[in-house]
C-alpha cells in the first residue's frame, strides 16, 4: 500500500512539473480542443473498450451498464496514479464509440483521445468493402470530414489516424490506406499511428511514402515496435525523426522494456519514444487488459537503473505531446 502510496505521488507530481513553457501546439480530445501541452501523463496505444474479433459493425453494440460498470472505476484508479490522457486506438467498424469516449472523459476526468482511418491488419477484416473500390483521395475525404465536422453525427473529432499492416509484404489496400492517411494528414496535420509490429518490409514502405508524399518521418508513429526483433533499424528510424511506440508493457515484459530504453537513450534517441500498453478495460465484454504496469513496475524500475526524473517526463509527458500536437510535417 505505502509503495503504490509513492507511486501515485510520484506520477501526480509529474503530472504537475510542466517544463513546456509555450503551448506547443493543440489536439483534439472526445470533449473538444485542447493545447497538447496539457495532456500531461499521457498513454498513447490503449483501448477503452473494443468489439475486435467479432464481426465488423459500422456501428458498434455494447451491454453499456456493464461497459460503464467496468471501465469508469479502472479510469479512476489510473487517474489516481497520474494518468492524465488516453489515446484510444479503437478503429471505425471494430467497436469506435465516440460518444461513450466523451461520456467516460467527462466522468473521470481523464483526456480521452480518439481516432479516424480504417485497421487494415486481421487479414483486412475491419476495413469496410467500400474501401476497395475507391481512390486513395476519396478514403481520405471521409477521414479529413470526420476531422472538420466530426465523427458519426457528432461534434468530436478524432486527434489521430489509426491505420494497419498485416505480416508479409505489404498488401494493395494496406498501402492505398497509408496514402490516404498521407493525403489526410496534409489536409488536417493528424499524426499517423500504424500498427505495424515486427514488419519490416511494411515499416521501409511506410518511409517510402512519407518521402514521396514530402512529409517528415514525424507525421508517423511505428505502433507495436516493440515487437521488432532488428534493434539497429529501430535506431536507425528514430533517428530519421520517427515515433517508435513501445506499446505493449506488462508486469512481466519490464526487464525487456529497461533494455530497449536502455539502448535508446545510450543512442540519443529516447526523445523518439512512446509507452503504452496495448490494454482494453472491456474487451469485447471480457475483463480488463491492465494498462497500469507503466505507473506501478516500469516507472520504479527505470528509476533503479538510472533514469532521471527529466527522462520519465520525456517518455511520458513531452514525447507524447510533441508526437501528436495537430500540425503538417513536411520533409523540408
Amino acid at each position: 500500500m505505502r509503495a503504490a502510496l509513492i507511486i501515485s505521488f510520484f506520477f501526480l507530481l509529474l503530472s504537475s512539473f510542466n517544463p513546456l513553457q509555450k503551448k506547443t501546439g493543440y489536439v483534439y480530445s472526445a470533449t473538444g480542443k485542447i493545447h497538447s501541452s496539457k495532456l500531461g501523463v499521457a498513454l498513447t496505444h490503449e483501448h477503452l473498450f473494443s468489439n475486435f474479433g467479432a464481426a465488423p459493425a459500422a456501428v458498434a453494440g455494447y451491454d453499456s451498464a456493464a461497459l460503464f460498470n467496468q471501465v469508469l472505476p479502472y479510469l479512476k484508479k489510473i487517474k489516481l496514479q497520474g494518468v492524465q490522457s488516453i489515446f484510444d486506438c479503437t478503429g471505425a467498424y471494430f467497436g469506435r464509440d465516440v460518444k461513450k469516449l466523451q461520456t467516460l472523459s467527462l466522468l473521470s476526468g481523464i483526456n480521452i483521445i480518439t481516432n479516424t482511418g480504417f485497421y487494415g491488419a486481421a487479414n483486412d477484416k475491419y476495413v469496410p468493402a467500400f474501401a476497395f473500390s475507391m481512390s486513395e483521395e476519396e478514403i481520405a475525404n471521409i477521414w479529413i470530414n470526420e476531422f472538420k465536422n466530426g465523427i458519426d453525427s457528432t461534434t468530436i473529432k478524432p486527434g489521430f489516424i489509426k491505420l494497419a499492416f498485416d505480416d508479409g509484404e505489404p498488401s494493395a489496400i494496406d498501402i492505398k490506406l497509408f496514402a490516404a492517411g498521407l493525403l489526410t494528414h496534409k489536409a488536417t496535420g493528424l499524426t499517423l499511428q500504424v500498427h505495424t509490429g515486427n514488419n519490416i518490409a511494411a515499416a521501409k514502405k511506410q518511409l517510402e511514402l512519407l518521402k514521396k508524399y514530402q512529409l517528415h518521418p514525424s507525421a508517423w508513429i511505428w505502433a507495436h515496435a516493440n515487437l521488432s526483433t532488428d534493434m539497429n533499424f529501430l535506431i536507425e528510424t528514430a533517428a530519421s525523426g520517427a515515433w517508435i511506440s513501445l506499446d505493449g508493457v506488462k508486469e512481466s515484459t519490464i526487464g525487456n522494456y529497461v533494455r530497449i530504453l536502455k539502448e535508446f537513450k545510450s543512442k540519443n534517441v529516447l526523445h523518439k519514444v512512446l509507452l503504452s500498453h496495448d490494454g482494453n478495460s472491456f474487451p469485447r465484454g471480457a475483463a480488463i487488459r491492465p494498462y497500469d504496469a507503466i505507473q506501478t513496475h516500469l516507472i520504479p524500475q527505470l528509476q533503479k537503473e538510472g533514469f532521471s526524473t527529466a527522462d520519465i517526463y520525456q517518455l511520458t509527458v513531452k514525447n507524447p505531446c510533441m508526437a501528436f500536437q495537430i500540425r503538417v510535417r513536411m520533409n523540408k
